[in-house]
């Protein structure tokens, strides 16, 4: 990943930054593997502190070990063999879905102000960051009428399943790179009967990592949400960015 600023840079108050730099900025963050639950404690903190304007808008890169989730209305009966498989339902909208290695996750954090307050251009402007950055690796995507993901010819490529507070965004997009799609056979993606997935690597790109589709994923975000600048931090950063928007909470109250 490019070489991330110093922490304090990151750590400004939107406002402030707002006062100092003309450039509406996104901190993007590469997180590696990681579990589904600490992520999820990690998303909300986040939320919380955004909500407070304590920190700008992030885009979270990662991916998770093998597991299934659950929308908040999901219909369990599309699990099909849990097996060892951890199954969590969570705030997002949505049916079934798996994640696991060689898979990108992205998580944004970021809050819709005026016009942007709309849940459908938001899901659309997803499907567009993915569409557009697979394009740039030759594969012809597109979205399909009445379905949310990104689909390549009749294979899915790509899901989304969102959720909001207070209209900042959390929950977000998986990305099959590498993904052992045999895992997707326990599950009804999506709830979409009949629906077959695919991946990077099965479109004949096997040298791609989540990591380096990442960079693309984060550079096409930044260009369709209308961000001027990319900031490239490291986890290290993101924890010191989430005890300062904590203690700033804390001396709120």
């Amino acid at each position: 990943m490019p070489t991330a600023q110093k922490a304090s840079e990151i750590s400004l108050r939107a406002g402030a930054v707002s006062n100092i730099d003309p450039y509406r900025t996104l901190t993007v963050v590469w997180l590696g593997r990681i579990d589904y639950l600490p992520a999820l404690e990690l998303q909300n903190a986040l939320v919380s502190a955004r909500l407070c304007d304590d920190i700008g808008d992030i885009l979270l890169l990662l991916e998770h070990p093998h597991v299934f989730t659950l929308g908040r209305g999901a219909d369990e009966r599309f699990v099909l063999n849990p097996a060892a498989i951890p199954v969590y339902r969570v705030s997002r909208g949505g049916q079934v879905t798996y994640h696991g290695p060689g898979q990108l996750i992205g998580y944004p954090i970021v809050k819709l102000e005026g016009a942007e307050r709309d849940v459908i251009r938001y899901l659309r402007q997803l499907e567009h960051v993915l569409i557009e950055a697979l394009a740039m690796l030759g594969i012809a995507a597109q979205q399909r009428p009445r379905l949310t993901g990104v689909w390549v010819g009749q294979e899915k490529i790509a899901s989304i399943g969102i959720g909001f507070r207070r209209w900042v965004s959390l929950h977000g997009f998986a990305l099959n790179v590498t993904t052992d799609l045999s895992f997707f056979d326990a599950i009804v993606p999506c709830g979409i009967a009949g629906c077959r997935m695919t991946s990077i690597a099965a479109q004949g790109l096997q040298a791609i990592t989540s990591e380096s589709a990442g960079q693309i994923v984060a550079g096409r975000f930044a260009a369709i949400f209308g961000y001027q600048r990319i900031l490239w931090a490291c986890e290290a950063e993101l924890s010191a960015l989430v005890d300062s928007a904590t203690h700033a909470g804390e001396i709120r109250r």
